[in-house]
């Protein structure tokens, strides 16, 4: 019983002390400076498209005004396509009341340099911004991975029966380094890119084959329940797109980021741009192709 007494009191005593030894630590995060945020893409028969953001603290508040205000308005931007150089102009779209969206297209102005996406093509970017230049190179490929078909069946047991599941019947051509990024569109929806939306073919390479077409979802806030399923009833469009390899490792390792947010135990990840001159984000080359379904009721 004694030494129970001297045990229990020996217990008291360090705890005492290694309570007293406590210390709170506090980190202090150095301010980082801004950085200009780049997002830019050009697809077969398409004007090229750029959007140019400030980047904003890991811990800022973010909302529509915030987001809104972090557009970088007045910059030159110059798209050429190795023949001809064009000089996109800065247009915006209203997204809310006081909110605006803004981006840089073709100048209507000046139709004699302006062009649009061509397959098998390459293009370069360069920006100038507040006094700095930016430079990004891309390819428009072929279209080599073919939609043969798409179709839908009944989704999974233990899903509701008002779900269907979208599949695509698509062929690879042999050879590797066919890369791909995908988009759907629900009904009037914007297209959206899939949860992962890009993949090679180091598995697939020469083959036909048939694979699930998950529903895409916006990058807005948490993921939606059965959120790679349609509702019967929905018109459902594939946006399919051959990509190039900087546009595939751009989104392979921009995804990864995404879905290990919040995730202790996940590796930190270097996303890979071709950005060149301390820019963040991408210019990338779409090789697009379009198949559209209707699923009944």
């Amino acid at each position: 019983m004694r030494m129970k007494k001297k045990y229990f009191y020996f217990l008291i005593i360090c705890s005492a002390f290694f309570n007293s030894c406590e210390k709170t630590v506090e980190f202090k995060l150095d301010d980082v400076t801004s950085k200009l945020v780049i997002e830019g893409s050009i697809e077969n028969g398409q004007a090229p498209i750029i959007s140019l953001t400030k980047s904003l603290d890991y811990f800022s508040a973010i909302d529509p005004a915030i987001l809104s205000n972090s557009f970088v308005h007045n910059a030159d931007i110059y798209v050429s396509n190795g023949t001809t150089t064009h000089k996109l102009k800065e247009f915006s779209i209203s997204i809310a009341p006081g909110i605006s969206f803004y981006y840089y297209s073709n100048d209507p102005t000046d139709p004699a340099t302006s062009f649009l996406g061509q397959l098998n093509a390459d293009y370069t970017l360069k920006i100038i911004a507040e006094g700095k230049e930016y430079t990004a190179a891309t390819t428009i490929p072929n279209i080599t991975r073919r939609i043969d078909s798409l179709f839908w069946k009944p989704a999974p047991p233990g899903n509701p029966d008002s779900l269907a599941q979208v599949n695509i019947r698509a062929t690879d051509p042999p050879g590797y380094g066919d890369y791909i990024r995908y988009f759907t569109k629900q009904n009037s929806d914007p297209f959206f890119p899939g949860l992962n939306s890009v993949y090679d073919d180091q598995i697939i390479d020469g083959t036909t084959y048939e694979i699930q077409v998950e529903r895409g979802i916006p990058r807005t806030g948490s993921t939606p329940e059965n959120y790679s399923l349609f509702n019967k009833g929905d018109t459902v469009t594939l946006k399919l797109c051959n990509i190039d390899k900087s546009t595939y490792d751009f989104w392979r390792t921009m995804e990864f980021t995404y879905a290990s947010v919040g995730n202790p135990f996940s590796s930190p990840t270097k996303v890979i741009s071709n950005i060149k001159g301390g820019g963040l984000g991408y210019f990338g080359g779409y090789a697009a192709q379009y198949r559209t379904i209707i699923i009944p009721r």
